[in-house]
């Protein structure tokens, strides 16, 4: 069952109110949007944008909520045409949701044996196979380093080119297995497990194929300017590349004024939730108002 990270807390922060307007720019399964949509009764609206067709066409049709396929970075755009104006909150969720990672067979997890794809947009055509089985070495180091930073990149690199010389590696088992072969369990003392390892590594594909970070920024922007005055701006985010990018995003515009930010330090989940919804341990909510 989808569990929705930090719900309490987004709402909280989001502070809906009755008959406000509110964009989920990651709606995913519609934990959020749900909630959202009861705080906003009887005449608010809530935009909710996916990335993923396939994730929209498991979202079940309410009342006053708006769906539209498209990337957040083209939040503008997917905002007017579909009349949506006057928005009091945004959300981001950058995690994935549990269908994507358990059910789309596109290899976001090494847990299952599925393809490496990597895919959420439809529209994308450079898989998770062909940059592990085609790319230069060096890029490969580079990938993990800048977007898993992963200390064992080119250890793992290594053994990812003396295997695909062999068979082409083709599955998320198979990379696991490679991941595996090339760090001795001796070398995570202090580091945590092999399972952390292979989290980064899968993670740095993913952000890499769907281009994640550069994304993010260009969502942030055009949220603050689309937001009406007091509108509040709401991101939750799963590791430490994307709460920089939010962090330093709101420390900027309330330097210059644009922004007061809600959140000093990341709201994290507490013992309860993480014992409900593990998912939840590396979630961290950011919130910021504009003046």
């Amino acid at each position: 069952m989808h569990i929705p990270v930090l719900l309490e807390k987004v709402i909280e922060y989001l502070d809906p109110k009755p008959g406000e307007n509110f964009v989920d720019c990651t709606i995913g399964e519609a934990g959020h949007t749900k909630a959202i949509l009861e705080k906003t009764a009887p005449h608010g609206k809530v935009l909710g944008i996916d990335v993923d067709s396939n994730s929209l066409k498991r979202v079940v049709p309410q009342n006053r909520l708006v769906l539209a396929h498209g990337n957040f970075k083209d939040l503008r755009k997917i905002a007017t045409e579909n009349n949506f104006l006057n928005i009091n909150g945004i959300l981001f969720d950058l995690g994935l949701s549990l269908w994507q990672i358990e059910e789309s067979g596109k290899g976001f997890t090494y847990k299952k044996d599925e393809p490496l794809i990597m895919i959420l947009n439809g529209r994308q055509v450079v898989t998770a196979e062909e940059i592990v089985n085609k790319w230069p070495e060096e890029s490969l180091v580079e990938i993990f380093e800048k977007y898993g930073e992963e200390k064992y990149s080119r250890r793992v690199v290594r053994e990812i080119v003396n295997c695909r010389k062999l068979a082409p590696i083709k599955t998320t088992f198979q990379l696991r297995n490679v991941v595996r072969k090339a760090i001795p369990y001796f070398s995570l003392a202090g580091r945590g497990t092999i399972n952390r390892v292979l989290a980064r590594i899968f993670q740095a594909l993913r952000i890499v194929i769907n281009d994640d970070l550069e994304n993010l920024k260009f969502g942030l922007e055009q949220a603050l300017e689309m937001l009406a005055p007091k509108g509040r701006i709401v991101v939750v985010s799963f590791h430490s590349l994307e709460d920089r990018i939010v962090k330093n995003f709101f420390r900027d515009k309330e330097k210059t004024g644009q922004v007061e930010i809600l959140t000093d330090t990341p709201v994290t989940a507490d013992e309860i939730e993480i014992s409900m919804n593990y998912r939840s341990r590396s979630a961290k909510l950011r919130a910021a108002i504009k003046k």
